[in-house]
C-alpha cells in the first residue's frame, strides 16, 4: 500500500537558520549530518550505472531511515528494477530536475513510515537527483551509440561487436550460430522514383516486421542503406533457412504505406552457419556470397551456400 507520493526537485534550499542558541546546542549532530551528505555524495559519485546508484543511496541512507528495499522506475528508459527485499508499505517519491523527470522511487518496508521518516526521505533524497541524472544520460548516450537513428535497430558498431561475441561463445560451447544478410530488392528504384523520404519510410517498414519476425534471443542490425544482419544464436543451419524464409514471406506480404503511397517490398536473404575454423568475417563473408548469389537469381529468394551437413 502506497503511504506517500510526493514529487522532489533540486530547486529547493535549507530550512532558515535557527538561533545561536539552537545551533549551538546541536552543533555536533549538525555537523553529523553534513558529514553524513558528504559520504553519500562521494559514494554516488563513484558509478555511472543506474542501478548501482540507487543501490549506493539506498545501502548508505539505511542507518537514517530503515527500509527493506527500493523500487526503481524510469518508463522513458523502459527501467523497472528492485534492490533489496521486498515489503508491503511502501513511500513513493516522484524524481525531477527542473521540468526533467528522473522516474519514480519507491522505499519499501513491513512497518508503515512515518511522518517524520518521510521528513528525512525528503531531505536525502535531492542528494541522488544529479548523479542520477548522470547515470541516465550515460545510459542513454550508450544506448544511442548502438542504435541506428532511422529504424531504431542496432547498427553496425554494435553488428560488429555482437558478431566477435557470438562467434567465441559458439566456439567455446560448441554451440550452433546462424547470420542472415538481408538486402531490399530494387531499392535504389524507390528513391528514385518517390525520393529519400519515401526510401526512409519503407525501411523503416521493414525493419519493424523484420523485429516482429525474429525470436527474442535473436538480433537484428542495420548494416548499412537497404541491408540489414541477423544473428541467430543457437541456431543451426536448417534452423537459419526457416528463419530467411520467415523473414522473406512476411516482407512479401506486409503492407507498406507510405505518404499514401502502397509499396510492395520484397528482399533477398543470404544464410550461412558457423564452422569449425570460422573467425567473424568468414562467416559474414559466406552469407555476403550467398545474398549475392540470392540476387543473381532473381531476388526475393533465400540463399545458403555453405555445404548441408549429411
Amino acid at each position: 500500500m502506497a503511504a506517500h507520493l510526493q514529487t522532489v526537485t533540486d530547486d529547493w534550499s535549507p530550512a532558515p537558520a535557527p538561533p545561536a542558541s539552537a545551533r549551538a546546542a546541536g552543533g555536533p549532530r549538525r555537523t553529523q549530518r553534513i558529514a553524513d551528505a558528504l559520504r553519500l555524495t562521494r559514494a554516488l559519485q563513484t558509478t555511472l550505472d543506474v542501478e548501482r546508484v540507487v543501490e549506493v543511496f539506498s545501502t548508505q541512507i539505511r542507518p537514517q531511515v530503515a527500509h527493506d528495499g527500493v523500487v526503481y522506475r524510469n518508463a522513458s528508459q523502459a527501467l523497472l528494477f528492485k534492490v533489496g527485499a521486498e515489503a508491503r508499505q511502501t513511500c513513493t517519491f516522484r524524481l525531477m530536475i527542473g521540468n526533467q523527470a528522473l522516474g519514480e522511487l519507491a522505499f519499501l518496508r513491513r512497518t508503515r513510515f512515518s511522518g517524520r521518516d518521510i521528513a528525512q526521505l525528503e531531505e536525502l533524497l535531492p542528494l541522488l537527483l544529479q548523479p542520477l541524472r548522470n547515470a541516465l544520460l550515460y545510459r542513454y548516450a550508450l544506448w544511442s551509440a548502438s542504435k541506428d537513428p532511422l529504424t531504431g535497430v542496432d547498427n553496425r558498431g554494435a553488428l560488429d561487436t555482437a558478431l566477435r561475441r557470438e562467434v567465441e561463445l559458439a566456439h567455446r560451447h560448441g554451440n550452433p550460430l546462424s547470420l542472415l544478410v538481408m538486402d531490399i530488392d530494387h531499392f535504389k528504384s524507390v528513391n528514385d522514383r518517390y525520393g529519400h523520404t519515401m526510401g526512409d519510410c519503407a525501411l523503416r517498414h521493414v525493419a519493424d516486421c523484420a523485429a516482429s519476425c525474429i525470436r527474442a534471443s535473436d538480433m537484428l542490425f542495420r548494416y548499412g542503406g537497404e541491408e540489414f544482419v541477423v544473428l541467430a544464436s543457437n541456431t543451426e543451419w536448417f534452423g537459419g533457412l526457416m528463419l530467411a524464409e520467415r523473414l522473406r514471406n512476411a516482407i512479401a506480404a506486409m503492407r507498406c504505406t507510405c505518404n499514401e503511397v502502397e509499396l510492395q517490398m520484397t528482399v533477398s536473404v543470404g544464410v550461412s552457419t558457423l564452422e569449425a575454423e570460422d573467425d567473424p568475417a568468414a562467416l559474414f563473408a559466406r552469407a555476403d556470397e550467398a545474398l549475392y548469389q540470392a540476387k543473381v537469381e532473381g531476388r526475393n529468394r533465400v540463399q545458403f551456400m555453405d555445404r548441408v551437413p549429411a
